[in-house]
């Protein structure tokens, strides 16, 4: 395979980013997996090395990247490159994490005894983070990943656990001195938390994190499958509004982005708001 066009890496997005897995014709697949808040996310990479597998890879973390996350480790133990001919791809991939509008810490995990991993250890400039095996990059990037400015909560499925979702909203925004966001971000996070209540029917985890100038929302339930913004829209439950979103498509309107990427046994569906991305609640209805 040729070097990754850098064409590739500035083609457009448009939310919501959701991240898709699975494996394609030739065996090639990219799994990824993300932690609670998608603070962590993993990629799983197979196959021999190729375009398909590229353009695979490619997707999964371009949507990555366009979410919360702060770092995304790959394990590439079973990608098949026997001369090490992807090293302009992960470089390049290297690059777009480490410059975008919020750094990215990413890591490759590689045998040791392969060409590709010897040409990523002989880099100029910036080296790569590289590990032999997945516990080594965990480790690392924990002490390279901040915990401070996060809430976390377990909550059960069950109604009175959108108020509660909303209460850490509030205590969040109240306790970062984020009062231009409480609106917003609590609308969104009733939204997440009744499609957690209402479609996954399981227990779940509820994280508010900031990061610079920006609100991050997650939920991680038990249910792999991903919201539908259009039946979630237009299906209007018994909860009076004030204490419940108004649908996905209010998501849509008034997040900087949002998404959902899979998760242990489940899924995350992430939402992020800004002071210059909102949409004023009244106008939103």
């Amino acid at each position: 395979m040729t070097a990754m066009e850098p064409r590739e890496w500035l083609q457009p997005l448009v939310p919501p980013y959701f991240v898709t897995t699975g494996t394609h014709q030739g065996g090639v697949s990219v799994d990824v997996t993300a932690d609670a808040s998608t603070t962590v996310v993993e990629m799983t990479v197979r196959g021999q090395w190729s375009q398909q597998l590229g353009n695979q890879v490619t997707a999964g973390l371009r949507r990555c990247l366009a979410g919360p996350c702060e770092a995304v480790i790959i394990d590439m133990h079973n990608v098949g490159d026997l001369h090490g001919a992807s090293l302009p791809y992960w470089l390049a991939a290297q690059r777009t994490a480490r410059l975008g509008p919020a750094p990215v810490h990413l890591a490759f995990c590689s045998p040791p005894a392969t060409m590709l991993n010897y040409r990523l250890r002989h880099q100029e400039g910036t080296s790569p983070l590289l590990f032999a095996t997945m516990s080594q990059a965990r480790i690392a990037i924990a002490g390279k990943v901040s915990r401070a400015d996060r809430l976390q909560v377990r909550l059960a499925p069950r109604p009175s656990s959108v108020r509660a979702a909303r209460d850490l909203v509030a205590q969040a925004c109240h306790t970062w001195r984020l009062p231009d966001l409480r609106n917003d971000a609590a609308l969104i996070m009733s939204e997440l938390v009744s499609n957690a209540v209402d479609h996954a029917s399981t227990d779940f985890v509820v994280t508010v994190f900031r990061r610079g100038g920006r609100l991050h929302l997650a939920v991680r339930d038990g249910d792999s499958r991903y919201p539908l913004m259009d039946a979630a829209a237009d299906t209007m439950r018994s909860a009076p509004v004030a204490a419940r979103g108004r649908g996905l498509r209010l998501v849509h309107a008034i997040a900087a982005a949002w998404g959902a990427v899979p998760a242990h046994s489940g899924k995350v569906v992430w939402a992020t708001v800004s002071t210059d991305s909102g949409l004023d609640a009244t106008e939103a209805a």
